[in-house]
């Protein structure tokens, strides 16, 4: 069974996507009171590209690791979620992916068929799209030209600036009401434009972020990126952040890995080794103290 929350935790949201935003979900599990993952859906590879091509909706992939994230470990369907066919038309698809589509058009919302698996899969916290409609990232390199479409952006360097088509998607309800109430909000880590301020361009996420008094954290990637991030440093995330908007109080970045940063930021600085030695992925058991302790929960422990 999932162990419960922590009592008297903390509200924390966690905002981005891919794997990043799915190891700040793991670490949260084991300081805070509640938790909810905002989840950028611009996503256009892979089984979700396919999914997307096929009927326009918002991306399920990041959303369906995000759910796997929170999942109750004993839950017969979490390996099953994960599951990619090898074969037939199928091949390729993940089974999460085919079944938050599925239940999205049956039941016409997509919260309400997140809120649905999170119930099959007892998740611990509430998993929410950015927004409902589906959305394609745009993103403006140093040249000024315009590059459309997750996959081609994630392929450029210099970028500038990323934004969502159509400008207007409105803000999952639900996602800016959790924003505003939490008591703190990780950003990332991930892919910095891709996941993170891909997540952030929905115009309403963006206004809540601003808008919240959670104390609002940024986890930095632990390396540079190739092509989307190369050459970056810590102060580089933030910059390509205030550019979009977004103001973190608090940098959590590992100085073994992304060294420490350049030029004075606007944001404290909490230096914490936050991957095994050698390693390519935030550890949550590494991750989870340091924001428990940034939050004034009491010690993390092992979800």
């Amino acid at each position: 069974m999932t162990p419960p929350m922590a009592v008297d935790g903390p509200v924390v949201v966690a905002v981005g996507g891919g794997h990043g935003l799915a190891a700040s979900l793991r670490a949260a599990r084991g300081y805070a009171g509640a938790v909810t993952a905002v989840v950028s859906v611009a996503d256009d590879g892979g089984s979700t590209g396919r999914l997307r091509a096929a009927g326009d909706r918002p991306a399920p992939g990041d959303l369906r690791k995000c759910l796997v994230a929170l999942a109750d470990a004993d839950s017969p369907l979490l390996r099953a979620m994960e599951h990619r066919f090898e074969a037939g038309e199928l091949q390729g698809h993940a089974l999460g992916n085919l079944l938050i589509a599925a239940l999205e058009d049956s039941e016409g919302d997509l919260v309400v068929a997140l809120d649905e698996v999170g119930r099959l899969l007892g998740t611990v916290g509430r998993v929410l799209p950015t927004t409902t409609v589906p959305v394609q990232l745009r993103a403006v390199v140093g040249s000024g030209a315009e590059i459309r479409g997750q996959v081609a952006v994630a392929r450029q360097p210099d970028l500038q600036l990323v934004t969502i088509d159509p400008p207007d998607a409105p803000a999952c309800a639900a996602a800016v009401d959790a924003i505003l109430a939490a008591d703190q909000v990780v950003i990332g880590p991930g892919s910095l434009y891709t996941s993170v301020l891909a997540a952030t361009a929905i115009p309403g996420i963006a206004e809540a972020l601003s808008a919240t008094a959670g104390q609002l954290v940024y986890v930095c990637n632990l390396r540079p990126q190739a092509s989307e991030t190369e050459g970056y440093g810590v102060a580089d995330h933030l910059d390509a952040l205030a550019r979009h908007g977004i103001r973190p109080a608090v940098v959590v970045y590992d100085p073994e890995t992304i060294g420490e940063p350049d030029r004075p930021v606007d944001a404290e600085l909490r230096p914490a080794t936050l991957c095994d030695p050698g390693g390519g992925a935030h550890r949550p058991e590494r991750l989870g103290p340091v924001l428990a302790d940034l939050a004034g929960a009491p010690d993390w422990r092992a979800p």
